[in-house]
């Protein structure tokens, strides 16, 4: 079967899935989600004029031309704290005490703060040390955010300002899309799992660990981590149990063509229909997605490169298109810190370990890092991947490259792509 270019495979990777029905949340709950619906304000921000400092309320042209020789001095006449409305509205001559955020007194239109005033030895006035101007120290009703005003978009990931904002608003849910849920599966005779001695021959088990993160980052649920040998009857018991239980099911290993590669096999017979067998990608050229009744599938390589780079192409997109998002990365132009030979049939992803300023290029310099399939440790702390795409052999030392960065992305609501 021909491998399908990775820009179609990644097209094709979207029909796996759809947005899941939205869900009214907690707010707690709901952090780390995505808006399923615009947020409008529902009141103002602040509610009503109020005090931005400790001091006294006052009428701003009574405090006109007062200093410390000649200060300006006005009755005190009420206490106002944050959450308690004035007893009274000040007439001329007249001020309150106020707290910050506290509403301020019917009359009053600026606030003299606390270190420029000192209230008489009796406790009965004020004196004022400073002239301000109407306004001064107030925050306004809804200088802020007014009743309507657009706030959040669908497709916002809500992070703790969010939650603040919408607390702020006096919302108690947000309604969102929920967290996939997946399950994993490694496959291998040659797995043990870490904390077990191992033989020269084995392999620790790393890949569970390792996806069940990526999906982590990604905003899923990861709830199964499976294992099984490679042995037909086995997976199919295990796939047909997780299977229905889960949004996302993501295999690895088994996944190419040797003798003991039997997951796209199994899943065949399950009846599962392929709609990615094959990408001409290095490193993760056997990665597949299939469906599998309403289960997405996800086959991704055994080395653990491999695999992570299968995941960020191909698995990564389905557990956000399930949050009802698209993920948009920043692609940046960087030139090649070394030349690089590659399969001209193939798009490869290089990892990038950092980007770097030289004097003679506008462009930065992306410095590679040994790549290999089986290699884990090049991704750690990694920038993002060079993209050295099909139709060429050679890359030359200072060749411009396309380069996506894993910078904090930007997302875009489904129905709007």
């Amino acid at each position: 079967m021909p491998l399908t270019p990775l820009p179609a495979a990644r097209l094709a990777t979207l029909d796996a899935i759809a947005p899941a029905a939205p869900v009214h949340l907690p707010l707690l709950e709901a952090h780390g989600r995505f808006l399923a619906a615009g947020i409008t304000a529902s009141r103002a921000l602040p509610g009503c004029d109020n005090s931005a400092m400790d001091g006294w309320a006052v009428r701003a042209e009574e405090t006109r031309g007062a200093n410390r020789d000649r200060p300006a001095r006005l009755r005190i006449v009420d206490t106002v704290y944050a959450g308690h409305l004035p007893r009274r509205t000040l007439q001329p001559g007249e001020a309150a005490r106020v707290f910050t955020g506290a509403p301020l007194s019917p009359g009053a239109d600026a606030v003299v703060r606390q270190e420029a005033a000192r209230p008489t030895d009796d406790g009965t006035h004020v004196d004022l040390f400073v002239s301000v101007t109407p306004g001064h120290d107030l925050r306004r009703a809804g200088e802020e955010v007014m009743p309507g005003t657009p706030l959040f978009s669908a497709g916002q990931r809500v992070d703790a300002t969010v939650l603040g904002v919408l607390a702020s608003l006096g919302e108690a849910t947000a309604l969102v899309r929920p967290a996939p849920r997946v399950a994993i599966v490694a496959t291998g005779d040659e797995l043990v799992p870490p904390g077990q001695p191992a033989q020269p021959h084995q392999v620790f088990e790393s890949n569970r660990i390792l996806v069940a993160a990526l999906a982590r980052e990604a905003g899923a649920d990861v709830t199964h981590l499976g294992r099984s040998r490679d042995d037909e009857a086995e997976l199919h018991a295990q796939l047909e149990k997780l299977a229905p239980q889960v949004d996302v099911l993501i295999t690895t290993g088994g996944a190419s063509v040797g003798d003991r590669d039997c997951v796209k096999r199994v899943l065949t017979r399950m009846g599962a229909r392929f709609l990615v067998d094959g990408v001409a990608l290095k490193p993760g050229k056997p990665v597949a997605v299939a469906r599998l009744g309403s289960t997405a599938v996800v086959v991704l390589p055994g080395n653990p490169g491999a695999a992570t780079v299968a995941f960020d192409q191909f698995a990564r997109p389905l557990l956000f298109k399930h949050q009802g998002v698209l993920e948009q990365r920043r692609v940046t132009r960087a030139r090649l810190s070394e030349s690089r030979h590659k399969q001209a049939g193939l798009t490869y992803l290089v990892t990038v370990a950092a980007l770097e300023a030289r004097d003679d290029s506008a462009e930065p310099w992306a410095r590679l890092r040994p790549q290999g399939a089986g290699q884990i440790l090049q991704n750690v702390a990694a920038r993002g991947w060079a993209v050295l795409p099909a139709g060429r052999a050679d890359f030359a030392e200072g060749e411009a490259v396309d380069v996506q960065l894993f910078d904090p992305p930007d997302f875009q609501p489904v129905e709007a792509a």
